[in-house]
């Protein structure tokens, strides 16, 4: 009994005690309704409908009296009519319940992926944002290039100096003779003689 009570659904009629109702299955009841307004709604069953009428009135105008199945004032024809409106506005409003149920889950997984792209979107932003901050701290191409070319300049400035001095040196030992004795030439700071003297101070 618990069990039973646990499986009713609150949001549905209860179903009559003792009277056990044939069961339909709603979603092939549903694609069934929805065929029929389908069909409604189109051109055709319009003409169709059209013919049907246009030859009821003739046969029960035009036609013997002991052959009218319906006479004047088409009191059966009246009823059809009124039966086939009374079927179909249930039927057009269960397929438009349909519809609205698909639009809803339709709706709802748009919404689910747009939550998911913005989702990537920030994240997408917060990466990028890091990775500028993260080269803010690293060299970029213009500061290497800059460098490199300072470093360049530097040791073309100590290759040369290198070179003046190897020069320096091999004229200083051209210009003494092979006895050791240096010639007699005016002592300068440019040929290093004071250095090589050990004295700093230049002659007055």
């Amino acid at each position: 009994m618990t069990e039973q009570r646990r499986g009713e659904r609150l949001d549905q009629p209860r179903a009559p005690r003792g009277l056990h109702l044939p069961r339909i299955d709603a979603d092939s009841f549903g694609r069934w309704a929805e065929g029929i307004a389908r069909g409604m709604g189109t051109a055709n069953f319009l003409v169709y409908m059209t013919l049907i009428l246009a030859a009821w009135f003739l046969w029960n105008t035009l036609a013997p009296a002991h052959l009218r199945f319906d006479p004047y004032t088409f009191t059966f024809l009246t009823l059809v009519l009124s039966l086939q409106a009374s079927y179909a506005a249930p039927l057009i409003l269960l397929a438009q319940n349909r519809q609205a149920d698909r639009d809803r889950v339709s709706l709802d997984e748009d919404r689910r992926r747009a939550t998911m792209q913005k989702a990537d979107t920030e994240y997408l932003a917060r990466e990028i944002a890091a990775l500028r901050i993260a080269m803010g701290d690293v060299a970029t191409r213009d500061f290497l290039r800059s460098e490199l070319t300072r470093l360049a300049e530097e040791l073309d400035e100590a290759a040369e100096r290198r070179r003046k001095l190897d020069r320096r040196q091999q004229e200083q030992k051209i210009r003494r003779p092979a006895g050791g004795e240096p010639l007699d030439e005016p002592r300068d700071e440019l040929d290093g003689d004071y250095a090589h003297d050990g004295r700093q101070e230049s002659p007055t």
